[in-house]
């Protein structure tokens, strides 16, 4: 039947010039912009068309076409790279103020598809300049929708409702406001500003439900049911997300499919339906080719974790706590990568508008200078006074510039919650470190500990006092640390010492005493009162060698014994600590097997 139809378009666009001329092209033109969110079959035909009559078109209709034939590449031809690319060039190229509007509002977008985020803020920054010269309001609007997309992809909610306001005010045509409604109740929602009836969600679903615009009206869904949860109604959020899943598979769309699979999982599983949490949970796992670094992936993997460890399925709980762990990390990353990008280009272009105001005022000065030279030598003082003001100016601008280069370099290299390295800094420097020692053949030592039980702290008193017990540790082992020694944090609750010029008995006795301090920790401050231990694990470039993933992998073995013998405690390692892991590994999982149904374990084994 599609064969059929496509003939038959294609007949009728054959003759189109003997009875429509250039005024049908335009026509056929209008006619695939309009549907070419809402009718993908419609829309290729009629982009395969227009192409074959290219030689019809003149300049401003080519333009057009090759707009709309990169919307496709991007958005249904798995060719987004490409895509992004003649969208670029369509930007730089365009003269018609509202065709380069809508070209950088496409580049901009199809960047955050490719993660490329800094990228996409860019585009967007030059594209929003010039949308009060744009004369189709309806391209603005879907311009700024565009903004408001970006915004709320990294996070900066009141930028995205600001600018999904913005289009919702200037009485955009039905498909702009469909969209716009769709982003403002999303970042009401992340804000917290979504009241308890959801008025604007099911209007804003009703909208696009109405257009045909599937995958909006869908998305709305999806966060109107997050909503329901939050609110206690699991049931209604269930009901509404099982209504609209065939429709919603239909689409092809892996985000949103993973994002309702996974959803359905949650909510399910809290209700008890282990069977169906499951099969929603599996469903969108199987998306995760397309769905990598997001939060319904990790969702999932959560899912399937605690089912597994209701049934003492331990190896697949293991299995699924793996892959729940990666696609936590994944989307922990991707939405510090969102934050970066959003923070440096904010600094760009503060920094832009900053030599634009010096660019200014160095105009200001040359007019100023060929004022004084019509006029006699009393003025000349003014001129000495603007040239210091201008000095002065740049001086300023240059120490904040520095002052922001230095800020961007503390935070990429500190972790922000305790002051000290975070992994990557860590590792960078521990290797180097190693790499020094090992010509110089000195000893280094590493000492790996983690919190006892931190888990439970944060469950019994809330993270804020979990994080207050960070801070803490954090302090507490700054003081056992020298200039050329290394401390990070390299997980939630594990840190890493890198100790120069120490063997294994010095380390020893520094983490005893790091463990002494820990254990000494007063934590009425808090609010509460409770015991703070961790567990240490020890070991020396002289068992170890001078590879920094194998003295981690040696200090987390014996970290682990010190965690199964009672947890408080410092083990050292001493070569035979690997084979005596994996005996007791394979013994823990026998017993998890052969315990009773329903006895669960008081946890399970540590993944290494």
């Amino acid at each position: 039947m599609s064969h059929i139809r496509l003939l038959l378009v294609a007949a009728i666009l054959i003759m189109a010039p003997l009875v429509g001329g250039a005024s049908d092209y335009e026509s056929l033109l209008r006619e695939a912009d309009k549907i070419r969110s809402s009718d993908r079959v419609r829309f290729t035909e009629l982009v395969d068309a227009l192409e074959a009559r290219r030689s019809e078109a003149d300049d401003s209709q080519r333009q057009h076409l090759q707009y709309l034939g990169a919307y496709r590449m991007i958005v249904y031809g798995n060719a987004v790279d490409a895509g992004i690319k003649q969208a670029e060039r369509l930007f730089h190229e365009a003269k018609d103020p509202d065709l380069k509007f809508r070209s950088g509002s496409l580049a901009a977008n199809s960047l955050v598809i490719s993660r490329k985020f800094t990228e996409a803020l860019r585009y967007l920054n030059q594209t929003l300049s010039i949308r009060h010269s744009v004369k189709d309001m309806d391209v603005r609007h879907d311009g700024v929708n565009v903004a408001a997309v970006l915004y709320n992809q990294l996070g900066q909610y009141k930028l995205g409702l600001e600018y999904a306001e913005e289009t919702l005010s200037g009485n955009p045509d039905p498909r702009a406001r469909c969209i716009a409604g769709s982003l403002r109740v999303e970042a009401q929602y992340r804000l917290g500003l979504l009241t308890g009836d959801d008025t604007s969600a099911t209007a804003a679903i009703g909208r696009c439900s109405s257009l045909g615009e599937s995958i909006a009206a869908n998305y709305t869904r999806l966060i109107r049911a997050r909503h329901l949860a939050a609110l206690g109604k699991r049931s209604e959020a269930i009901e509404l997300l099982q209504a609209h899943m065939p429709e919603v598979d239909a689409l092809h769309y892996p985000y949103l499919i993973a994002g309702f699979r996974s959803l359905l999982a949650e909510l399910s599983l809290e209700q008890g339906d282990t069977s169906a949490a499951e099969q929603h949970a599996e469903a969108a796992v199987a998306q995760a080719a397309h769905v990598m670094s997001s939060e319904p992936l990790a969702v999932a993997y959560r899912s399937l974790y605690e089912i597994a460890e209701r049934r003492g399925d331990i190896a697949t709980a293991l299995s699924r706590y793996r892959g729940y762990a990666e696609a936590d990390k994944a989307w922990l990353t991707e939405v510090k990568a969102r934050e970066l990008a959003y923070q440096i280009v904010h600094q760009e272009t503060s920094q832009k508008n900053q030599q634009i105001a010096l660019l200014n005022k160095q105009n200001e000065l040359l007019q100023l200078q060929q004022q004084v030279q019509k006029q006699n030598a009393q003025n000349t003082r003014l001129l000495v006074l603007l040239l210091l003001l201008l000095l002065a100016s740049i001086g300023y601008w240059a120490y904040k510039t520095k002052r922001v280069q230095m800020s961007l370099r503390r935070m990429a290299e500190t972790d922000a919650l305790t002051g000290i390295c975070n992994r990557h800094y860590f590792t960078q420097q521990s290797e180097l470190a190693l790499t020094q020692y090992a010509r110089a053949g000195e000893d280094v030592a590493l000492i790996m500990f983690d919190l006892d039980h931190f888990k439970s702290i944060n469950d019994r008193f809330g993270h804020v006092t979990g994080d207050w017990v960070l801070r803490c540790i954090s302090d507490a082992c700054k003081h056992f640390c020298r200039r050329i020694d290394h401390l990070g944090r390299i997980g939630g609750e594990e840190f890493a010492i890198l100790l120069a010029g120490c063997d294994l008995r010095q380390a020893t006795r520094i983490a005893e005493d790091c463990r002494v301090r820990i254990a000494s920790i007063d934590t009425q401050p808090s609010g509460y009162k409770f015991v703070v231990t961790a567990s240490f694990g020890v070991t020396a470039t002289s068992l170890s060698g001078y590879d920094l993933t194998k003295l981690l992998s040696h200090a987390d073995q014996v970290l682990y014994r010190a965690k199964r013998e009672g947890r408080n405690r410092v083990f050292a390692y001493d070569g035979d600590t690997a084979s005596e892991f994996k005996e007791h590994a394979a013994t823990r999982q026998e017993e998890l097997l052969l315990a009773p149904e329903g006895q669960h374990q008081a946890e399970l084994p540590r993944i290494a």
